[in-house]
């Protein structure tokens, strides 16, 4: 039986004390694998829980399926300490386990809907395997009552314990603002609810350990699951308005980036980048407007928002057809060369659409689309049903347009002085990704675009 639930501050105040509890963390993508350096990081013994086996064997050798500043010192130091194990065995990392961090989120489907049976299937070999006396803190974004209903249902179905008698449950998602998730969750508050006082004070103590901005502690579960939403669903309408704006200063001769730099240092005002923002990207707002329809609530200005953002897959493509017109050329037999389709800069994440959306769209309007992402193979981006370059200058070759699609730093020193001499002049970048200067661009004889761009 795990004692989690009855620790005091003085049984977890040093590393070596620490080092006598086990942390299992289901799903090991950025927020789950952030996660468990840190706990590492506190002196905790981690198990890392995945059901993908290329990622469970990328960690072994010491490397994250995405980029982030000190992530693979950090996941080979804790290998060689043997503070870091990794899995794809739920029901054993939880039976050796204290504390369960779960962090596996729904998907969100073609139409916008979200699909919760991963986030189930995993809670089925969580329960198999757990204990009583531990805890279990949810750090996936959820809609408001799914952690009380699907994922305390399941764990005590499958487990035979009750949440709150048997085992403590608490609510507690990672805030992450950038792909910096490991700074992000070290540097942003927590915000915490539980199922019953004693679920609460042990989540608030464990967590203390990671984070250095404070806990905010909540009523319940459902609070802390809806103030995640709210916060993410307010990003996706702040982009909503730098999109519209955006447009705005295109037909308008304005540079768009210039008067977000200004307003920046309103401290009243932040505005972000204008982008083209997937539904996985945006699954916040999806989960909050299928717990608004379940209670009858229209969210217009929240619906509005992730239409207008939803636009802006209509705009690349003509931005796109507008670009090659100016080069004297047509969409229909176009050669495209399209530059990153990972979910975000210096990951390999393929769980988002706009990409592929991207290159559905040109592909119908007759265009041939060729792919090149660094963090994927030519025959990972063909097993995924691209047309892909075996590399960056293979890709470019003979393309009348380049699409700056994700902004990884290995586009950002693209040498275009010897790209020019591989496409079709006069040739175009749209950078949908904001990372090209435009004055270079446009000096070695690129007729350059961009959203917001004059």
């Amino acid at each position: 039986m795990s004692t989690t639930m009855t620790l005091k501050e003085t049984d977890v105040e040093t590393s070596e004390k620490r080092g006598k509890y086990t942390v299992s963390i289901i799903g090991c993508g950025q927020a789950g694998l952030s996660t468990a350096c840190l706990f590492a990081d506190a002196g905790f013994k981690v198990i890392g829980v995945d059901s993908d086996l290329y990622v469970i064997n990328l960690i072994k050798r010491g490397k994250a399926p995405f980029i982030e500043p000190r992530f693979t010192q950090l996941i080979k130091k804790h290998l060689k300490a043997e503070r870091l194990k990794v899995t794809n065995q739920a029901k054993e990392a939880v039976s050796a386990s204290e504390i369960v961090i779960f962090s596996v989120p729904p998907s969100i489907d073609q139409k916008g809907k979200p699909d919760y049976s991963q986030v189930e299937k995993a809670c089925k070999e969580m329960g198999i395997g757990l204990r009583s006396g531990s805890l279990v803190i949810v750090e996936s974004n959820l809609g408001p009552g799914e952690t009380e209903t699907l994922l305390k249902e399941t764990l005590e179905k499958t487990s035979g314990l009750r949440a709150g008698a048997d085992f403590g449950l608490a609510y507690s998602s990672i805030s992450a603002l950038s792909q910096h998730t490991f700074q992000d969750i070290v540097t942003r508050p927590r915000v915490v609810g539980a199922i019953n006082e004693q679920s609460l004070r042990a989540a608030c103590l464990i967590l203390s350990l990671i984070t250095k901005a404070g806990i905010s502690r909540v009523a319940n579960i459902k609070t802390a699951e809806a103030i995640s939403l709210f916060e993410n669903v307010y990003r996706d309408v702040n982009h909503a308005m730098a999109n519209e704006f955006a447009h705005f200063c295109e037909k308008a001769g304005i540079d768009f980036f210039e008067s977000q730099k200004v307003l920046n240092t309103y401290p009243s005002c932040y505005m972000p980048i204008p982008e083209i923002t997937s539904r996985y990207s945006s699954s916040a707002s999806y989960l909050l407007f299928e717990e608004a329809e379940n209670i009858d609530v229209e969210l217009r200005l929240a619906t509005l928002a992730r239409k207008i953002n939803q636009e802006m897959l209509n705009r690349a493509v003509r931005l796109t057809r507008d670009v090659l017109r100016s080069c004297g050329k047509t969409i229909r037999r176009a050669r495209i060369s399209v530059l990153g389709i990972s979910g975000r800069p210096n990951a390999k994440e393929i769980n988002q659409f706009f990409a592929k959306d991207l290159v559905t769209a040109l592909s119908k309007n007759g265009a041939r689309v060729r792919v090149y992402d660094p963090f994927f193979s030519p025959k990972e981006l063909t097993v995924l049903d691209y047309e892909a370059g075996e590399t960056l200058g293979k890709s470019v070759e003979g393309a009348d347009c380049l699409l700056v699609v994700v902004g990884h730093d290995r586009f950002r020193r693209l040498n275009l002085r010897r790209i020019k001499f591989l496409v079709r002049k006069p040739a175009a970048i749209v950078d949908f990704s904001n990372i090209i200067d435009p004055d270079k661009a446009r000096n070695e004889g690129f007729i350059y675009r961009g959203f917001g761009r004059r």
